[in-house]
């Protein structure tokens, strides 16, 4: 019996593709755990942050600081884009404008007239070039089993966990400033903080630029080893991200980050599990069926979690009310 799969799943605490959806769950936590913003487009900001990042990168051959520089332009761009008509309004119809958005660009990058720009349906490949230059590893396997990994893998995770913990660091300063408990009062009572004489449209601006550029550098991070493909930035990429904030604590700044890890562990955990019994036809479903019955055992697990717990496991329940 082939038990590969727990390490494997259990290797996933240092995937890039856990490090990349940290770092967008720690931005949707800014935009809905601390300020209260409905945004149910953080994929539109991991898609145009993507982008920005590998088309400056591989089409015009921009140096890797540049094309970061592009990649955070793009999502404040894309912030300004959406906040500026929809942030005076309740948070109904910012949801509304976010899950529209984020599907426009996605249909927008995979218009044939423009993939030779976009890549069309096949995204880009090759962004990594500038940053596995930058790699000062020997050039060795590390690790051992199955839990193999060589310089560039092993160079990826170190500089997706550190961006991931200084985002974290300046995410749990902030709000722990007076401009934190502004925000938070926002989620609390926008208001009240506006009676106070504060420019709550600003503060809501800023916050949706915030969570909006770490999402960009999120996608960065989980393309530079990979690659950048448009149908992984659909609304089951914000639903993901919204499981993982709602699984850590949408109120705190280490929810989100050991949300992600539980996830992907979780995720990975019950696919192997689900493909050991398939194969010893202990469980009559067929291998087709088995993607979509692990996303149902998450939902559930989600479900309870709610019920139970809707804090999440980090957060405190006297925070875990919006007043919407």
């Amino acid at each position: 019996m082939d038990l590969n799969f727990i390490p494997l799943a259990f290797g996933q605490i240092l995937s890039p593709l856990t490090v990349g959806y940290a770092l967008a769950a720690l931005g949707l936590a800014v935009h809905f755990g601390f300020t209260g913003l409905l945004n149910f487009g953080q994929a539109g900001f991991m898609a145009v942050g993507g982008y920005f990042f590998a088309i400056t990168t591989v089409k015009f051959d921009w140096p890797l600081w540049a094309s970061l520089i592009a990649c955070v332009v793009g999502a404040i761009l894309f912030a300004l884009l959406l906040g500026i008509p929809t942030l005076r309004l309740r948070a109904d119809y910012l949801s509304i404008v976010t899950i529209a958005a984020a599907e426009i660009v996605r249909y927008t990058v995979k218009t044939p007239s423009i993939s030779n720009l976009t890549g069309g349906s096949d995204g880009i490949n090759g962004s990594s070039r500038d940053f596995y230059r930058l790699n000062p590893l020997p050039d060795i396997r590390y690790g051992y089993g199955v839990l193999s990994y060589n310089n560039n893998e092993v160079w990826s995770m170190i500089v997706g966990w550190t961006v991931v913990i200084v985002a974290a660091v300046l995410v749990w300063q902030l709000m722990r400033s007076p401009w934190g408990r502004i925000v938070k009062g926002i989620r609390e009572d926008e208001d009240a903080v506006r009676s106070l004489g504060k420019n709550v449209t600003w503060y809501k601006m800023q916050s949706l630029i915030l969570g909006g550029v770490l999402a960009a550098l999120g996608t960065v991070l989980v393309i530079i080893p990979t690659s950048l493909q448009p149908d992984n930035y659909g609304t089951q990429t914000t639903f993901f991200l919204y499981t993982i904030v709602l699984l850590g604590g949408a109120t705190t700044v280490l929810g989100p980050i050991i949300g992600s890890i539980i996830f992907w562990v979780v995720l990975s955990l019950s696919d192997g599990i689900l493909t050991l019994l398939v194969s010893n036809h202990l469980l009559p479903i067929t291998s087709v069926q088995q993607g979509p019955i692990r996303f149902i055992i998450v939902g559930i697990a989600l479900m309870l979690l709610v019920i139970f717990r809707p804090q999440g496991i980090f957060g405190k329940k006297r925070e875990a009310h919006f007043s919407g």
